[in-house]
């Protein structure tokens, strides 16, 4: 059976080689900056996540099971999710009472048209969204996680991660209705 790159790859990475490491970090560390992106803002704060990251996987290789192509860049998504976690729970103190006072309620309209919204003007509004918030909607939406997951993760209860998916998605509705409203009214 003829190995795939990804494979070979992952073989090189076993023995600690140099050069894999750095072809590794080449490859994906541009998209794994995204997934850190999607959860902690500062560059530095990012750049610390991602450099802890990588040192998790260096660390932990040997614990890598190749399941199919992609599972590498899949065990290294999560890695670098649970880093982000740590770093918020570290830094901004997330807990259980999170943003959830903070904002009042944001009616849930009907679902809002993307099309015309480019992808990096929807990233920056959930950028934008507070640190509960946010976190709670990217491990809902990008990393499929459940709510009763979501709690564990965080260690909050399951209605406030459901609370504060609500509550983020309301916030993102309002924040595409007032980006249309002022494209609209740049065409006027």
């Amino acid at each position: 059976m003829e190995q795939n790159k990804e494979q070979i790859l992952i073989k090189r990475l076993l023995t600690k080689e140099e050069a894999a490491w750095k072809e590794l970090f080449g490859s994906y560390s541009g998209n794994l900056s995204g997934v850190c992106t999607r959860y902690i803002s500062g560059k530095d704060d990012i750049h610390d996540v991602l450099q802890n990251s990588f040192i998790k996987m260096f660390r932990s290789i040997e614990t890598f099971e190749y399941r199919g192509s992609g599972s590498l860049k899949a065990w290294m998504i999560r890695i670098t999710v649970n880093e982000s976690l740590k770093h918020i729970k570290q830094h901004s103190g997330l807990t259980a009472h999170t943003d959830l006072d903070e904002f009042p309620d944001v009616p849930n309209d009907e679902e809002p048209d993307l099309e015309e919204i480019p992808q990096t003007v929807i990233m920056n509004m959930i950028q934008s969204l507070p640190d509960g918030y946010r976190t709670v909607f990217n491990l809902f939406v990008f990393e499929k996680k459940s709510h009763k997951e979501i709690a564990g993760l965080l260690g909050i209860a399951e209605n406030s991660s459901a609370s504060q998916f609500h509550r983020a998605k309301g916030l993102l509705v309002q924040k595409i209705k007032e980006f249309k409203m002022s494209k609209k009214a740049q065409y006027e």
